[in-house]
């Protein structure tokens, strides 16, 4: 018997939280010239620039899109349909397969007396038939919105557990519609945030097995099989979406969808490579329970799809691997690796060009294609240099990850970026099998068939060689392409690859060239592992000193010095921290190894505020050196620049000053509201504080699978936002006073960290310190955590002369001062304060809570 509701009971219960003016119920004849009724949300947009038609999947409803509902903008229509036999919609008591959908689909549109272009968004099974659909009316689509759906099984991946397990013959009418284990399983393993009430409103519909039935029905359309009735029309869809280049298609994705994993976004994106995406880690497989949606989709439509980019276009310059080829024919060393006090290892330009060249023909002969993406667990030294510059000159585009993001965001790097081959040593590719990062892995090094067993490999870097000898390198890729994904260091939030062209990574070379004057006959001490591949990319000779490149403090003086007599090295590269370390280990070096340092020019370090005290200090062991700190960012370096003279001429100030921004670079700052947000009416006014934008050739192209995250970042257009705050000064110098994400919002007003932390790093027995908000944003109080000389086990309020000493130099009421044994910094600085971890420590203690340390 067909299950018609009456047209009474036919529309959605008030207690779901749905606007019943949204909700009616449309009739249309279906294929079959029976007339059917569908239920719809519909927000009835008189004259709208755009109707967005929203079709849902299996076993949810209309429900599901309510976010689009609440918030759509004025000139929009949005349109949440039930599919047949589904939510609210009528029962037909038939089985209907993926053809006769799209059939439904055309039909109820047509009765919804749509006119102008039509925006589809689509979930799980809804994908296919919406994309049928569109395909059909191609020229009524202005695009795609598609999230967590497939329109096939990717080739190499079995069908998903719960499928196979809801699928399987004996099961499969059990779990569906009999009983509601389906529905159940669904919303409850959906997301981390569905709660009762939302897990309640998708079961509403499918109280009774009858109206279930269309919950079995669509299990059973799943075309795993070859033979199944709707696999040919599956096929035919797929093959003629992949040649609809031009319709713009946004893919938003849960990343701990247990159905639908990473493999089908990937295979999403192969079938629409147009498509611009954003993975949301953590989230499930009911994306809008877990995310705002509603904020992207509206700024995707808003820019027509496009894909925001903060790059300028960059002048024609040489190719990344340009100056390896140029010398090779010389047998001078490139790269030397320092193996402890008095041994190393090294390579001359001749052979890393020729190691460079048959590794790009190998990675070919194994199929590797260009676009292709290459993860490297390779520490930095000959072998990541050519396993990289291989990569870049035939055309792969290369993973770039420290190990100082540790094994979870290793894990988070390779879940995001899914790399088609991993290189790296024994240690990472294990680690790469235990976890299941990335694709294919090739071994650096050599290793016995057991040990390729457990390792999960059968191809080596040097077979990879061997197999290019005889070939010839690969036709290079245009200066437009993908050349590289580099994962920022995660100091303030999960780490984000940042996509780097070719032509914009040949210009941060050709910026870093003109503001070092960097010529021939100089050479690069690489203490900092992202400069560690600056140095063949300029021709200059480099060295690796002996350190533990993901403890940056590792780094002692003898070693620097060891490094440096190696090349004859005229440039040092560290980070703070090393710096830090080469200070204290300075007096056991003898004068014989210092000399090593005479011929040192120019030493920088960057990666987070530099002291100068620190810089004169260092400045001992490098007495004809300048020294600088560069400012800059995974996503855009250089920025500015200043030297330790430059620092002592600015003199005090509000944060950090880092200088002029340096040639081919704008700079403009993003004064602040009242609530502490960014207004994006950039000014380049001395003495206003706000978020520091950046332009230049150099900057990165995007995020990685995080088109939202790019599109805010790219505001206004052509501009990268860093999540800095700072000011200019009169002398057009930046001064950095902390992170957006970490100002402190008093009742008084906006107060930035750095300066508070700096003023309270002179007060004696002081040698590190964090200002934090603690409290509600608008009412918050300013809190200041220090390390101190003292050794103690946790952390603990400050003595009252040491609580008198902070406030004594800082200009802002200190509600309270706290001491701990250390304060928590990154990994790959080694220097930079997790102030969100502090404060979250600061309010707990205050709170009377466990008082342990941050």
């Amino acid at each position: 018997m067909v299950d018609r509701l009456p047209d009474a009971a036919i529309t959605p219960d008030a207690d779901l939280g749905l606007d019943p003016a949204w909700s009616r119920v449309v009739t249309s004849t279906d294929s079959d010239g029976v007339v059917r009724s569908w239920h719809v949300l519909d927000n009835a947009v008189v004259n709208p620039r755009v109707t967005l038609v929203c079709v849902h999947g299996n076993p949810t409803w209309s429900f599901f899109w309510r976010q689009l509902l609440e918030c759509g903008p004025s000139d929009v229509r949005v349109v949440a349909i039930d599919q047949l036999d589904m939510g609210y919609s009528e029962r037909t008591g038939t089985s209907r397969r993926l053809a006769q959908r799209i059939d439904d689909l055309d039909s109820v549109i047509g009765r919804l007396a749509i006119e102008g272009s039509i925006l589809l968004a689509a979930h799980d099974w809804g994908g296919p038939i919406a994309v049928g659909w569109a395909l059909r009316n191609r020229r009524r689509v202005a695009g795609l919105v598609l999230l967590n759906t497939s329109l096939r099984l990717p080739a190499g991946v079995s069908v998903p557990r719960p499928i196979r397990l809801a699928r399987s013959r004996f099961l499969v009418r059990l779990l569906t519609s009999a009983t509601p284990a389906f529905v159940f399983g669904t919303t409850r393993f959906g997301g981390s945030k569905v709660g009762l009430r939302e897990r309640r409103a998708y079961s509403r519909p499918y109280r009774t097995a009858a109206r279930r039935r269309a919950i079995e029905f669509f299990v059973r359309d799943i075309p795993i099989e070859a033979d199944h009735p709707s696999r040919d029309d599956l096929d035919k869809l797929v093959e003629d979406a992949t040649t609809w280049s031009d319709v713009p298609v946004l893919i938003m994705w849960g990343s701990s969808d247990p159905v639908f994993g990473d493999q089908f976004l990937a295979d999403l994106q192969r079938v629409l490579p147009q498509a611009a995406v954003h993975r949301y880690p953590g989230a499930g497989h009911l994306l809008p329970e877990d995310e705002d949606i509603a904020t992207p989709i509206w700024d995707w439509l808003h820019q027509s799809g496009a894909e925001p980019s903060s790059a300028t276009p960059s002048r024609p310059g040489q190719r990344l691997w340009d100056e390896i080829e140029r010398r090779s024919d010389s047998d001078e060393v490139a790269i030397v690796e320092m193996k402890g006090a008095h041994s190393s290892t090294s390579i001359s330009w001749r052979e890393l060009a020729r190691q460079v060249d048959e590794v790009a023909a190998g990675l070919r002969a194994i199929g590797v294609e260009q676009g292709d993406r290459v993860a490297a667990l390779v520490p930095p030294g000959i072998d990541l240099t050519v396993c990289l510059f291989a990569c870049w000159r035939m055309g792969a585009v290369t993973v770039i990850a420290d190990a100082g993001l540790g094994v979870r965001g290793l894990g988070h790097a390779f879940a995001s970026a899914q790399p088609h081959l991993v290189v790296g040593i024994p240690r990472g590719l294990l680690a790469a099998k235990t976890l299941g990062w990335g694709g294919k892995r090739i071994l650096v090094g050599e290793a016995t068939r057991l040990q390729h067993t457990l390792l999960g490999t059968t191809t080596t870097l040097a077979d990879l060689q061997q197999l290019g000898a005889e070939g010839t390198p690969p036709d290079p890729p245009s200066p437009n392409s993908d050349a590289a994904i580099l994962f920022t260091s995660g100091a303030t939030g999960p780490a984000k690859g940042a996509v780097y062209k070719h032509r914009q990574l040949e210009a941060q070379v050709a910026a870093l060239r003109e503001v070092y004057a960097i010529a021939e006959g100089d050479s690069l001490v690489a203490a900092f592992a992202p400069f560690a591949l600056y140095g063949p990319a300029m021709g200059m000779a480099s060295a690796v000193p002996d350190m533990d490149v993901t403890q940056p403090g590792t780094l002692t003086a003898s070693a620097l010095c060891g490094a440096a007599g190696a090349i004859d090295a005229t440039l040092v590269f560290a980070s703070p921290a090393a710096l830090v370390n080469v200070d204290k280990t300075e007096t056991g070096v003898p004068p014989s190894l210092r000399t090593s340092l005479l011929g040192v020019r120019l030493l920088m370090s960057a990666g987070a505020p530099v002291p100068a005290e620190l810089l004169r200090r260092v400045a001992r062991l490098v007495p004809n050196a300048e020294l600088h700190t560069p400012y800059g960012m995974t996503e855009v370096l250089p920025v500015a620049d200043i030297s330790l003279q430059g620092i002592k001429q600015a003199g005090g100030g509000n944060g950090v000053c880092v200088g002029e921004p340096v040639p081919g670079v704008e700079i403009a700052i993003s004064p602040l509201d009242e609530t502490g947000a960014a207004t994006l009416d950039l000014t380049s006014a001395p003495g206003v504080s706000g978020e520091i934008c950046i332009r230049a050739a150099h900057a990165r192209e995007r995020y990685d699978k995080l088109w939202a995250t790019t599109s805010a970042a790219s505001k206004p257009a052509g501009w990268h936002r860093s999540g800095d705050i700072g000011h200019l000064d009169d002398a057009g110098r930046l001064w950095v006073e902390g992170r957006m994400v970490h100002i402190i919002r008093t009742a008084a007003g906006v107060v930035t960290p750095v300066a508070i932390e700096h003023a309270v790093e002179t007060v004696a027995g002081v040698t590190h310190a964090a200002a934090v908000g603690v409290g509600p944003p608008g009412t918050q109080q300013v809190v200041v955590v220090v390390a101190t000389d003292e050794r103690q086990r946790t952390g603990k309020l400050a003595t009252l002369e040491l609580s008198d000493a902070v406030r004594s130099v800082v200009s802002v009421d200190v509600a309270a001062v706290l001491t701990v044994p250390a304060l928590p910094v990154d990994k790959r600085h080694n220097s930079k304060i997790n102030r969100t971890r502090v404060a979250q420590w600061a309010e707990r203690v205050l709170s009377g809570g466990k008082v342990g340390s941050p």
